[in-house]
């Protein structure tokens, strides 16, 4: 069957497209039993060497994420993940380096990206960081890019980290090049002690072989993120809903053929709780958001975030982007809220979500009912955009 062709949407002569949904698109449907919110399980697990009170994962951003953000949020029971690649491992003290991105002026901050992002990574800063967090006794995740994370692998594992993400815009367990070396994750699965997660898909297909290297984790969302230009640079997405509900199915059917579970991270694209709660009803066993966090007080911009791509030298696909700073991490992870937009506490937006729709844990709210609910969040809501409050602030 041609791909899309089961929809029965017709976009020319031959050519067939699916309908995909986004997280305005659609609003979870209440359970016909109500849970207390403070008894229902929102812990995460990878496999059986890392366990998470909460199942939100920072984003490798260098405007989010360095030693001292990835130590806060390890001690609030979440896992922010360090870039390898970042600036925060090509230079001795950063801050300087991303105070001088952050006051930089629109006209000029792209040229000044890729010219901070060609000192090179050095190694010896890798190890430095890693035992840092790991000082502080909360769990280490690190992230590299593809082309690096075979050299990389024992250096991690040494210095004490607890995951090793390998991610780039597209990820495949079969690309093709007669230039470089293609990384084999199956090889590198069997090389690691320390789970490995992958991504980004958000391909049904893709996610099943990938799945079937071995892998622990997968990140879903290819260009949702704020600052991110894939989607407008490439044209290349599927909106993160229906994208982590196929993920999701490839986890189930690779169970149902022997595999272990492979957790399903939804990467970007959540701005407020209800964002994450959709996230999860639609399969995500955790997820990964990085510019909401950038608004923390303890981030490593104090307000600003940019893509992991924006400092390409040939084709930049992100941007930088003001958030300000909103609120304390813990505000916003775990509350409690000091405003009504749903911007902050997250993880009691998610054990509220569960109460109402009857969900002990997780993977029970991962079966959910949904419904397609384009006008959910303007629905009523009119006195609110009038004024500027609540729901209508955006």
């Amino acid at each position: 069957m041609v791909p899309g062709e089961q929809s029965g949407l017709e976009i020319g002569i031959g050519r067939h497209a699916r309908r995909s949904y986004g997280f305005d698109e659609v609003a979870l449907v209440p359970g016909g039993v109500t849970l207390n919110p403070d008894e229902v399980d929102i812990s995460f697990a990878l496999g059986d060497r890392l366990k998470l009170p909460i199942p939100i994962w920072g984003a490798a951003m260098d405007g989010v994420v360095d030693v001292e953000f990835a130590i806060a949020m390890g001690k609030l029971g979440g896992l922010a993940v360090l870039n390898l690649d970042g600036v925060h491992t090509r230079y001795e003290d950063s801050s300087p380096i991303i105070k001088r991105i952050a006051d930089a002026d629109k006209a000029s901050v792209n040229a000044l990206l890729k010219e901070v992002y060609r000192e090179p990574v050095k190694p010896k800063l890798i190890s430095e960081r890693i035992l840092a967090i790991k000082a502080a006794g909360v769990p280490c995740a690190v992230s590299s890019i593809p082309a690096r994370a075979e050299e990389r692998a024992e250096m991690v594992q040494k210095a004490g980290a607890d995951v090793l993400v390998v991610q780039g815009t597209v990820l495949t367990a079969r690309h093709s090049s007669k230039s470089y070396h293609q990384l084999s994750f199956e090889k590198l699965v069997r090389a690691c002690d320390v789970p490995v997660v992958v991504g980004n898909c958000v391909h049904y297909e893709t996610a099943l072989e990938l799945m079937e290297t071995g892998i622990a984790g997968i990140l879903v969302g290819v260009g949702p993120g704020a600052a991110c230009t894939t989607r407008g640079v490439l044209g290349v997405g599927v909106p993160q809903v229906t994208a982590t509900a196929d993920v999701a199915a490839a986890r189930d059917e690779h169970m149902r053929r022997g595999g272990m579970r492979v957790a399903v991270i939804t990467d970007g694209g959540m701005r407020i709780g209800a964002d994450v709660c959709k996230a999860f009803a639609s399969g995500a066993d955790a997820v990964m958001i990085g510019t909401p966090l950038a608004g923390a007080e303890e981030s490593a911009s104090k307000g600003f975030n940019w893509g992991m791509a924006t400092p390409d030298p040939n084709l930049p696909r992100g941007t930088r982007i003001q958030v300000g700073t909103k609120a304390t991490l813990k505000e916003i992870l775990l509350g409690p809220a000091r405003v009504d937009d749903g911007s902050q506490n997250f993880a009691g937006a998610l054990r509220s979500a569960l109460g109402v729709c009857g969900a002990a844990d997780i993977p029970d709210f991962q079966h959910v009912e949904m419904v397609i609910a384009p006008a959910i969040t303007s629905e009523g809501k009119s006195l609110q955009q009038a004024q500027h409050v609540g729901m209508g602030k955006g």
